[in-house]
């Protein structure tokens, strides 16, 4: 076993899923191969579920994909929708992947669902992640719904989501250096493996990127005959604040006209994009969106992107402490994490942060370590292939200290600041994160 490896455990479902999972797991134990074969063969055998959807909202992108996604049910559900979501990866639990008409898909649904998948498979090479997105394919079309918002896993173009032929609109959030080993190490390479969602004649949406990315999107589109819809040329979306009422509100135009948003419920300034790309990618559609479906916005729940806790974690801080928790997790989310911390300033900010073992430290640590008055290299016994905690405290350049978990961490923050408010942000790892909304007490609903 290696010193990664021992960090904390590799599997990532457990219990009666877990147990379907696993066996399908070996039958091809790759944890990422990117290609739509495999599961082209087996959606055959399933008749093609993926050809009886609603009309679906196609997500790609780096940072902002779940974010985005929860924006888009939530106004979706606003417009008195039934609305079906495949999200990945999930946080404690994987029924958390599969909203189904709103609801979490049950255990017991969702066990039987990969079991028929298991026996129609019948023994074929196949990864786990193509089973659950074939069980996610499944399961909404035996469920009738208005609208599907299906994420990508990774990348896009040969990501198993990519089996979709026809979406009703594509969107390609804010793209940064992410999973190099897969998507290439330049930006433009991972610009256009995103851009290999785009479909003829489907309306594309995407927001602010670096101009590399820009073009790169563009060539794609044009390639393809998508119709590309940009923030800035073809939308806009800003916030503007009411001086009679002194309330914020955010301000979208594009061709169709302006619209008066509320604020996005989810914190942090980059979430104004992630509200237009919804909003941008609904209007292009050709859904119609009655206008009190907008209120959603401010009704977003999407756990572990800037997230207060308050529970059995929480508690082990004295009153007037605040605990937060957000899952990013590459350079791209330490940047916009970073402007978010500016203005933080208040109060001392002490950074629990734990990744994962194939992700850029340095990078995502670098634009947050200015505002830090401490940092604590974390490494959870049940965290997914956990970065050591040295490791952690290399990339910090010796600034962090070890937790190493992240209840000894609080209770040394505590004890070396007895008369201090403070806030605590842990960070890093969405793998990190969901251990510590288990520890908190957290359930989805």
């Amino acid at each position: 076993m290696t010193k990664a490896a021992a960090c904390g455990p590799t599997a990532e479902f457990t219990g009666r899923t877990g147990a379907v999972l696993e066996r399908l797991n070996n039958l091809y134990p790759a944890l990422i191969d990117l290609s739509l074969g495999r599961l082209e063969a087996l959606l055959a055998k399933l008749g093609h579920p993926e050809e009886k959807l609603p009309p679906v909202i196609h997500v790609a992108g780096t940072n902002g994909k779940g974010s985005t996604c929860a924006t888009l049910r939530a106004i979706g559900e606003a417009a008195g929708w039934r609305v079906h979501v495949m999200t990945s990866p999930h946080l404690v639990d994987v029924t958390e992947r599969f909203r189904i008409a709103g609801k979490l898909v049950s255990e017991s649904e969702l066990v039987a669902t990969l079991e028929e998948i298991e026996q129609v498979n019948d023994g074929a090479p196949i990864t786990v992640f193509e089973v659950l997105t074939a069980a996610g394919f499944l399961l909404f079309s035996r469920h009738p719904a208005d609208m599907a918002i299906i994420e990508v896993g990774l990348g896009g173009r040969c990501d198993a989501t990519n089996v979709l032929r026809k979406p009703a609109a594509c969107i390609v959030t804010s793209v940064s250096r992410d999973h190099e080993a897969f998507l290439g190490d330049t930006l433009e390479a991972i610009a256009g493996e995103k851009a290999g969602i785009f479909k003829p004649g489907v309306p594309a949406v995407t927001g602010n990127q670096p101009e590399a990315v820009m073009k790169v999107l563009q060539a794609q589109a044009d390639k393809v005959g998508a119709p590309l819809y940009r923030r800035g040329t073809e939308w806009s979306i800003s916030p503007q604040n009411d001086a009679e009422s002194d309330t914020a509100e955010l301000r979208f135009a594009d061709k169709a006209g302006e619209l008066t948003l509320p604020q996005p419920a989810l914190v942090g300034a980059w979430q104004v994009e992630n509200v237009g790309l919804a909003v941008e990618a609904l209007r292009v559609s050709g859904l119609h969106v009655p206008e009190q479906a907008w209120q959603g916005i401010g009704r977003v729940n999407w756990p572990a992107r800037m997230q207060q806790l308050h529970g059995k974690l929480a508690s082990h801080l004295p009153e007037g402490w605040e605990l937060w928790l957000d899952g990013g997790h590459n350079p791209g989310a330490g940047n916009a994490l970073a402007q978010e911390l500016a203005h933080w300033k208040d109060q001392p900010l002490h950074v629990l942060v734990g990744m994962k073992q194939t992700k850029d430290a340095t990078g995502f640590l670098n634009p947050v370590l200015p505002f830090a008055s401490s940092v604590w290299a974390i490494c959870e016994p049940q965290q997914h292939l956990a970065l050591p905690v040295e490791a952690i405290v290399e990339a910090s350049g010796g600034k962090a200290q070890i937790g190493p978990t992240l209840v000894e961490a609080l209770d040394a923050l505590v004890a070396q600041n007895p008369q201090q408010h403070a806030r605590v942000l842990i960070c890093g790892s969405l793998y990190l994160a969901g251990v510590a909304l288990k520890q908190d007490g957290w359930v989805a609903v």
